[in-house]
């Protein structure tokens, strides 16, 4: 707090406004080649998330949220899918519920074919233990079993989520048809190709790091903040 012309004004420190307050003014916009609409935020800094360290935060958001962005990521996976692939159920990793939703009609549009006896698809997301599991109660296992399961993601960088998903997906009876993710840092996670929107390719010089061997906390660079599926907190 400093006092100016017999005013009190709060002057943040340097350290909240660049990890902070206005970290969101180094946002940019970056636009799918494919659909203009699909359309992900990106922050350059130092953060860290359950497995790693990144040197930019991907901000889907807006994409998992707003009607138009989340059906023009859906329109953008689906294309990767033929129409001799089985898909009965979509498994939503990340809070991609709804370009879930907007995928499942843009597959049966397309005529990719679903051996539900409804002849329709399935959205559904695991729940997570308290031990760290992710599982699928009793109610939920027959959309699972027996089933062609399409995985969700919003991000895959390390691989780790996508490996204990399809881990879980196996474990309850079902079939891997394919793996999307609006942005993948690898092409293949467990011998399995993801399908993306984007790729670390996309994003100038993005990088990720083992918390042990992290450059950016080498050179004492604070933490801008910790990001999960939901999103940041600053620090």
């Amino acid at each position: 707090m400093k006092k100016i012309n017999n005013l009190y004004i709060i002057i943040p420190s340097f350290n909240r406004i660049y990890g902070g307050v206005f970290m969101e003014m180094r946002t940019t916009k970056i636009h799918s080649s494919v659909n203009p609409n699909a359309i992900i935020r990106v922050i350059p800094g130092h953060f860290v998330t359950n497995h790693s360290h990144i040197n930019t935060y991907v901000d889907m958001t807006i994409m998992k949220s707003r009607k138009s962005e989340a059906a023009a990521a859906a329109s953008v996976l689906a294309r990767k899918y033929t129409t001799s692939t089985y898909i009965d159920t979509i498994i939503c990793m990340d809070g991609c519920e709804v370009i879930g939703a907007y995928l499942a009609d843009e597959l049966t549009a397309s005529g990719i074919m679903s051996l539900n006896q409804h002849k329709t698809m399935y959205i559904v997301t695991p729940e997570m233990n308290p031990g760290g599991q992710l599982i699928f109660r009793d109610n939920m296992q027959f959309m699972i079993e027996g089933k062609h399961c399409l995985l969700l993601l919003a991000s895959a960088t390390t691989g780790r989520t996508v490996a204990r998903a399809l881990e879980c997906i196996q474990y309850y009876g079902g079939m891997i048809s394919g793996v999307s993710a609006i942005f993948s840092a690898s092409d293949k996670v467990e011998g399995v190709e993801i399908n993306h929107i984007f790729s670390a390719e996309d994003i100038e010089n993005y990088q990720t790091f083992e918390a042990s061997k992290c450059p950016m906390c080498a050179r004492g660079e604070k933490i801008d903040a910790i990001v999960n599926s939901f999103g940041y907190s600053r620090l």
